[in-house]
């Protein structure tokens, strides 16, 4: 049977990541469901051996789930760049070097591009790719997936947001993830279609 959260009940975030659990409480504040981070928790961060965010999202939640004994929740995500082959995908935090810093990750975009013979004048296609993953102790792992397109630009653009955000013009507007007002961004987002679907199946 799938699982089914209820109001009051306690999710644990599988992220260290301010900005995921910043978008994350947003989407579930009209649910009523308590989230906590797993590094509010104390909780390590697991390896994430895997070759695609499916794989790497279950990685995730279950490792949550199993040390705290909590129904935990997961989202691995990351730009690709058609221009990139698909670059930096799953290793799209990795890109960011070990402070995180995402203007160092943006700025390896432009110098693989230019790299490569390719600029931003034509608009680069790229996607962000989020799948979000359910995960209680003893059961099998949910697994949602959301995509959003667009593409990128340079120089990047805007502070809200985080990671890849200011570089990132979604299809049909003109800001960036970015510029734009984060509520219209919770709209639209790859991490808003995943949890969409993760809604339909688990939220009462």
């Amino acid at each position: 049977m799938p699982v089914r959260l209820k109001r009051g009940e306690r999710l644990v975030l599988a992220t260290h990541n301010q900005g995921k659990l910043r978008e994350m409480r947003a989407l579930l504040v009209p649910y009523g469901v308590e989230l906590v981070a797993a590094g509010d928790l104390g909780l390590a961060e697991p390896a994430e051996t895997e070759t695609t965010f499916i794989g790497n999202a279950t990685i995730k939640a279950m490792a949550a789930a199993n040390a705290s004994g909590l129904t935990a929740l997961s989202d691995d995500s990351g730009i690709e760049i058609a221009g990139l082959n698909g670059a930096p995908g799953v290793v799209s935090a990795d890109w960011a070097g070990p402070s995180k810093d995402f203007r160092l990750a943006m700025q390896r975009v432009h110098d693989e591009m230019l790299a490569r013979g390719l600029n931003f004048d034509g608009k680069p296609r790229a996607n962000f790719t989020s799948v979000l993953c359910l995960a209680r102790p003893g059961e099998p792992a949910q697994r949602f997936e959301g995509k959003v397109f667009g593409h990128i630009v340079w120089p990047p653009r805007g502070s809200y947001g985080f990671g890849y955000d200011p570089m990132f013009v979604p299809d049909g507007h003109t800001q960036t993830f970015g510029e734009m007002d984060p509520f219209l961004k919770h709209r639209l987002s790859h991490r808003a279609r995943s949890f969409e679907k993760f809604a339909g199946a688990c939220l009462d």
